[in-house]
């Protein structure tokens, strides 16, 4: 298995600067997102190190070896494309051993190894069928076993999944990451779906405007982002301002608690409670830890969206819109225009950088 460091990156095209000073170790064998919206840099990073991109500065090292100015085709990486880039002329089994004639692996290796990663992607006995023949689904199975039967150092994966509709997406999600598993390839996973990331990593980055904005394991990323950003491209929040008054913070003049550092008396702080945090009229969904305080917070529904398993709720509290998740399991929902009780623990109040 092998690392990737990435060392003090730029790039820019003219006047515009896509990626600025990224550092970041990928390590062996751990499947990291890079996610962020369009225009994050985060395909940039991604082709930086596969080497389609030159950086302006810095340096990539995959193992222990210095590939900044190293080709693409020396660096010994996979790479599976959104658009999957299989050869139409070609059967699977052509497509998959492509990269191995590319070595001087012919005959009855290459055979070989055509078989094992086809055995690998669950496609036994594909070989002669033409991309034509395939679902997309299937498809994307051969990019993946063209990308893997090189014997890659790191797999590169450029939101390969998003050409799919939902229920074969979640399909691959499992079969990625079983064969990230079985493989042990360090794999960097680029995608906007923020529902992808939290399934599929070990680790996500956050990128925006061309800088990480926080990196760690997936629930630590939900659970305590550091900015607003983060809070609200990972997953949905209700960000809360108030001012700070005795060790909490004085919002719509309820004083809410939080977990963690607040800054200083009578300054402004910006607090961030995920919607499934959020019980309504005090019937928690998730329990305070004994002798935890419970923070309350007046509120009134304005109105409630129905998706079948569960409810969101848009409720006001003075100044303040808030969102709400309750999965339906309690009966008729609330009216709107009800008047209700909001409380969350303490350790759901995040308090954000900016």
């Amino acid at each position: 298995m092998t690392a990737v460091d990435v060392t003090a990156v730029a790039k820019s095209y003219g006047t515009t600067t896509v990626l600025s000073d990224i550092t970041q170790t990928f390590g062996e064998g751990t499947f990291t997102s890079l996610l962020g919206p369009s225009g994050s840099g985060k395909t940039t990073l991604l082709r930086i190190v596969a080497g389609f991109v030159k950086p302006d500065a810095g340096v990539v090292r995959i193992g222990e070896r210095d590939v900044t100015d190293v080709p693409v085709w020396s660096r010994n990486i996979g790479m599976v494309f959104q658009s999957y880039a299989l050869f139409p002329h070609m059967s699977v089994a052509q497509n998959v051993g492509f990269g191995l004639g590319r070595r001087g692996i012919r005959g009855a290796k290459a055979k070989a190894e055509v078989e094992r990663a086809l055995e690998m992607v669950r496609l036994p006995g594909y070989g002669d069928r033409y991309p034509r023949q395939l679902s997309g689904g299937q498809q994307q199975r051969v990019a993946l076993a063209r990308a893997i039967v090189i014997r890659p150092d790191v797999l590169l994966l450029d939101e390969p999944l998003s050409a799919l509709d939902r229920r074969l997406r979640q399909e691959m999600q499992v079969e990625l990451l079983r064969i990230q598993r079985e493989s042990g390839l360090t794999t960097i996973f680029v995608t906007h779906d923020q529902e992808e990331a939290l399934t599929l990593s070990d680790s996500v980055a956050i990128l925006d405007r061309g800088r990480i904005v926080q990196v760690g394991r997936p629930a630590e990323v939900y659970e305590r982002p550091k900015t607003r950003f983060a809070a609200e491209f990972l997953g949905d929040a209700n960000f809360l301002t108030g001012t700070v008054r005795g060790g909490a913070v004085e919002i719509a003049d309820s004083m809410i608690a939080t977990e963690g550092p607040l800054p200083v008396e009578g300054s402004q702080a910006t607090i961030a409670v995920r919607p499934e945090k959020i019980a309504i009229d005090g019937a928690e969904a998730m329990p305070a830890a004994p002798d935890e305080p419970t923070n309350r917070l007046r509120a009134k529904v304005l109105s409630v969206i129905y998706s079948g398993t569960s409810l969101t709720y848009l409720l006001r509290s003075g100044e303040l819109s808030l969102k709400v998740f309750a999965q339906n399991s309690l009966g008729r929902p609330l009216d709107s225009g009800t008047d209700v009780v909001l409380s969350w623990a303490p350790r759901h109040s995040v308090v954000l950088a900016d």
